[in-house]
């Protein structure tokens, strides 16, 4: 208040005495008496404007003094009434006072001394600086947006109940599109007659409707294969809790007929958007028949997915005009192009090495240079001894470069060819993606959510026992003007064999034909064994890891190497394969170091466990009956652990 008496009383009256002073120097040097009589009344007239200007500033003193102390009252009030609840910790995170609206949340008298968590776990999040600063905990049945200031130790509490009520029904009510797929309609129908496929379309259209009126969902056949369902968020919540039991079902429900069809489901949800919503749904269900059908693929605007289902072996149903139209369409790409590339995964098996053969030699079919592109500080085993046994007897050998050659050579016009894979970070080298326009995908596993960015051509068939089978029925069309050479011949072959296990897993008929048309073109099957033969120090080893199997559930049988030592990921796949072979075992796990520093785990199932479900859980993939994954944990009971808590959640998915 002095300083303000000082800045608005003061300084005027100086000014004016200044002026006064100034006017009657002048008026002294005129007239000394005029100047007398003006000072006098100068005086006079500043003594008045003195006196009213210091009453009115007593008074506006009055009134900020009042005004301040009702604007503190009110304060005081706010702080202690407000709806709003305040709490003061100290540094051991303990209560030193809390106003009484928090003490009427917690209908309590006092909370002086008590631990802050009592009142709710979650605010722990709140007091760490790499947590949020704020956050939503319920406090009995009400939800209160929690804030927490560091420096003074305050938490404020602000009742947002109804607010989160009515988030929450938004969300619960946002639209869900779905669309539903038959899979194999096509196959089972074309041979019934108009009686018999009128009736299984009145079953399939019943059950459908049995299982939507079971959860409000409004569902519309649009064509003789596919239904249109929408439906909300929460119910959409309810059918993920019941893992889309529609799967089962309509299996289960049309084997009594004496008929296998399966049901995929492409589900778009998230967004408010109905175009994207269906966008969404025709994306998920593509995905779903990228992997095989008979699953469930939930999709988000982020990209995020959920999948279910997928009990059952694919059907096989791809057509001998499919693989027609793809090997002529691969054959235009190749002619457009100056030179072909094939790419495998790293540290390829027989099939990656095989079919990549199989293609660059469809590019020579078409007089286009063809390279296939190999680490050779990554090679092992028998594609180590294919490799020599191309060397030796072979003029292609030249045609196998590295990464870094492929880079060199590349040019806009190039085409690469991914086989055996459609995950980017598993390929030798992602750069090559970078340097060409066009990129062709030929694979048998099932799709996952990860995938090569905006490619020119797909041939994705998890219904095929091998990449070796897929590009073998591709030669057939090709130009043949260049016919294989049985060492190429020998390369598809051994891809064939390996990943079918001798003929006994993932084996169709059409697998025997691509066979039968290798051993024509002169595929050698005693060269075959030689290369796949193996050193009794691997067996060795295997049998050691066998040593350690035990049951985590029945039939699911789990092995492991040494904790600390390094093994072959060709050792843990083929310890895995060794032990589906065992009585008793219908799904087989085995874990163990890599020189990487992860910790591999590969799977292997009779098809009563789908071990692609597993092992997408721990962020890897392949197919219901052999799948893997690397992840990094910091000893074998770690990785175990979290092996079988994916195991556990599949399973009693499966029997829920």
């Amino acid at each position: 208040m002095d300083m303000f008496r000082k800045r608005v009383i003061r300084y005027p009256l100086f000014l004016i005495s200044l002026l006064v002073l100034v006017a009657a120097i002048f008026l002294f040097l005129w007239n000394i008496w005029l100047a007398i009589g003006y000072t006098l009344a100068a005086l006079g007239g500043l003594f008045y404007v003195w006196k009213i200007e210091k009453a009115a500033y007593i008074e506006t003193e009055k009134h900020i003094e009042k005004l301040s102390f009702r604007m503190k009252k009110v304060g005081e009030e706010a702080f202690l009434e407000l709806p709003i609840g305040i709490i003061l910790i100290n540094n051991d995170y303990h209560i030193e006072w809390a106003n009484p609206f928090m003490l009427n949340i917690l209908d309590t008298e006092s909370l002086i001394g008590e631990e802050l968590f009592t009142i709710s776990e979650d605010l722990f999040s709140v007091m760490h600086p790499e947590e949020k600063r704020e956050l939503t905990v319920t406090i009995g049945e009400r939800k209160y947006r929690t804030y927490y200031k560091e420096t003074e130790k305050l938490l404020y509490f602000f009742d947002v109940t109804e607010q989160v009520e009515i988030e929450t029904q938004y969300f619960a009510d946002r639209t869900v599109l779905a669309v539903l797929f038959i899979d194999n309609y096509d196959e089972l129908t074309q041979a019934m007659d108009d009686q018999t496929r009128s009736l299984t379309n009145t079953m399939v259209t019943s059950i459908v409707n049995e299982w939507a009126a079971c959860y409000g969902i409004y569902v519309k056949r649009i064509s003789s294969d596919r239904f249109l369902a929408v439906l909300n968020e929460s119910i959409l919540a309810e059918l993920e809790v019941k893992k889309f039991e529609i799967l089962d079902m309509i299996r289960e429900r049309t084997l009594q007929k004496n008929m296998s069809l399966t049901l995929s489901i492409g589900v778009g949800a998230g967004s408010s958007s109905l175009v994207e919503l269906g966008e969404l749904a025709q994306s998920s269900l593509d995905l779903v028949l990228g992997r095989g059908g008979d699953q469930v693929a939930i999709k988000q605007p982020s990209g995020k997915l959920r999948f279910y289902g997928g009990k059952t072996n694919p059907v096989e149903k791809r057509t001998r005009v499919r693989a027609r139209v793809i090997s002529h369409a691969l054959r235009d790409l190749i002619q457009e192009s100056d030179q072909v590339f094939v790419m495998g995964h790293k540290r390829p098996d027989m099939d990656a090495i095989g079919a990549a053969i199989g293609v660059r030699k469809m590019a020579q079919m078409n007089k286009v240079d063809g390279y296939i592109i190999v680490d050779f500080e990554d090679l092992h085993g028998s594609v180590q001894r294919l490799m020599a046994e191309i060397e030796d007897k072979s003029d292609f050998y030249q045609r196998f470069i590295s990464p870094e050659e492929a880079l060199a050579k590349m040019t806009s016009k190039s085409l690469l060819i991914i086989v055996d894979t459609h995950k980017p970070s598993l390929t030798i080298d992602e750069r090559l993606f970078n340097k060409v326009d066009k990129v062709v995908i030929i694979d048998h596993h099932r799709r996952g959510e990860e995938f090569v960015v905006n490619p020119t051509l797909v041939y994705m068939e998890p219904y095929a026992s091998s990449t070796a089978e897929l590009v073998t029925e591709l030669l057939e069309y090709q130009p043949k003007n260049e016919k294989i050479t049985p060492l190429e011949a020998t390369a598809l072959l051994s891809g064939i064999i390996v990943d079918t296990k001798s003929f006994t897993l993932r084996t169709g008929a059409r697998t025997f034909e691509a066979a039968s048309y290798l051993r024509t073109h002169g595929a050698d099957t005693i060269l075959v064994q030689q290369l796949l033969k193996e050193d009794v120090d691997t067996y060795i080893e295997r049998s050691k890891i066998v040593q350690t199997v035990k049951f985590a559930f029945p039939g699911i049988a789990i092995a492991h190497g040494e904790d600390g030592r390094v093994y072959d990921s060709v050792i843990i796949a083929q310890t895995a394969d060794i032990l589906l072979t065992m009585k008793d075992v219908s799904a087989s796990f085995v874990i163990a170091h890599r020189a990487d520093g992860l910790l591999g785990i590969s799977a292997r199932s009779l098809g009563e466990t789908n071990v692609q479900l597993v092992m997408e859980k721990l962020g890897g993939g392949g197919h219901l009956t052999n799948a893997a994954t690397q992840i990094e944990a910091h000893s074998i009971d770690e990785a175990k652990k979290y092996l079988i808590d994916a195991i556990t959640e599949v399973v009693e998915g499966s029997n829920e």
